[in-house]
């Protein structure tokens, strides 16, 4: 099994340009940014995603990605920033250790699109409405269903 890198980068053993750090996280560049900011906000504690954390851990690292975030938007003041948490090779993580990006991004940049291209997605009226009230029952049972 191979070590995780960012275990490694968290206790001080891994290449990055570590920018912030406190107990409970740390945030850094990686080695080939995708855009000039590009940073990762890892916790310290090894989880391979947001839903594998205590919530309180997780509350610390979001917590985290929202102070760096504000700090790169006041100094880089780009067009927007994308936030993203990967969890699973479906969803394109690679390094099973939580993570959030924050991407600075700017009109023409090497980042491209995220969403796809008009057409795509999901657009069965029925299957949207039933899984919107499967989710509601879910999260709220008390609630009645759409109308």
């Amino acid at each position: 099994m191979q070590p995780c890198p960012f275990c490694s980068i968290a206790v001080g053993c891994g290449p990055a340009r570590m920018i912030f750090e406190d107990n409970h996280a740390v945030a850094f560049f990686p080695l080939v940014p995708a855009t000039l900011g590009h940073t990762l906000v890892v916790p310290r504690t090894h989880a391979p995603d947001l839903w594998a954390m205590a919530s309180t851990e997780a509350e610390r690292l979001l917590a985290t990605a929202l102070r760096v975030g504000a700090a790169l938007r006041d100094h880089l003041a780009p067009e927007g920033m994308n936030v993203i948490h990967s969890a699973g090779s479906a969803a394109s993580q690679t390094v099973f250790h939580a993570h959030v990006h924050l991407v600075p991004r700017w009109q023409g940049d090497a980042m491209g699109p995220l969403w796809p291209g008009d057409g795509a997605g999901v657009r069965d009226a029925a299957v949207l409405d039933g899984l919107a009230d499967e989710m509601a029952a879910l999260l709220c049972p008390l609630a009645p269903p759409r109308t």
